[in-house]
């Protein structure tokens, strides 16, 4: 069977947790799709170009230790803007994406340009304020010595460059089913995504 689920949103949204939990429920194979941007921005914090390192890039470069900081979530968001490095990680990810026995991406652009026919569609949001304190809440439990207010401001200024780059914008797909977390426990959240996916699938 090929069945492809789709979830986007921005940072600290809860896509990622939720992305995992319906993969699981499902048995779907899980591709956290800003890995591979994450990868490659690490890649370029060691001087290499960013199309290069997106067209070089290997299994074992999803799997660094640091692929979940601050320093290189802001240099993914800086090769996402390229279009050469979004083509050269487009056909791994469309590839992922029909493999048998079904298949959940999260990302930014899974369900308006990978994978614009994906027969599930979920947008997974929060306020700027509740996706800044969890993600400082994260980093703070791991020992980076940030402020609240700088969380927040990373924040907001990774959703301007995200949803206002001129390729592969972040926004909902227009058949997209909102999840809005701000107020949901996890719990509450990945029932909501499982109900969504449980009218879709085939009878």
């Amino acid at each position: 069977m090929r069945f492809t689920i789709a979830i986007d949103g921005p940072a600290a949204a809860g896509k990622g947790t939720i992305s995992k939990g319906v993969s699981a429920h499902f048995g779907f194979a899980h591709l956290d799709t800003g890995l591979l941007y994450r990868a490659v921005g690490r890649r370029t914090m060691d001087g290499e170009g960013a199309e290069a390192a997106a067209l070089a890039l290997t299994p074992e470069d999803l799997d660094r230790g640091d692929l979940r900081t601050a320093h290189v979530a802001q240099a993914a968001s800086k090769v996402a803007v390229i279009p050469e490095v979004r083509a050269a990680l487009v056909d791994f990810q469309r590839n992922f994406a029909r493999r048998d026995g079904g298949a959940v991406l999260d990302g930014r652009d899974i369900g308006t340009v990978i994978c614009p026919e994906a027969e599930v569609k979920l947008y997974v949001t929060a306020t700027p304020e509740v996706r800044a304190e969890r993600r400082y809440l994260e980093l703070s439990g791991k020992g980076s010595d940030i402020s609240r207010e700088q969380v927040l401001a990373d924040v907001k200024e990774r959703d301007a460059r995200d949803m206002e780059r001129a390729q592969a914008p972040l926004i909902p797909a227009k058949d997209a089913v909102l999840v809005d977390t701000s107020d949901l426990s996890i719990e509450d959240a990945l029932a909501t995504a499982i109900a969504a996916v449980q009218t879709k699938l085939p009878r």
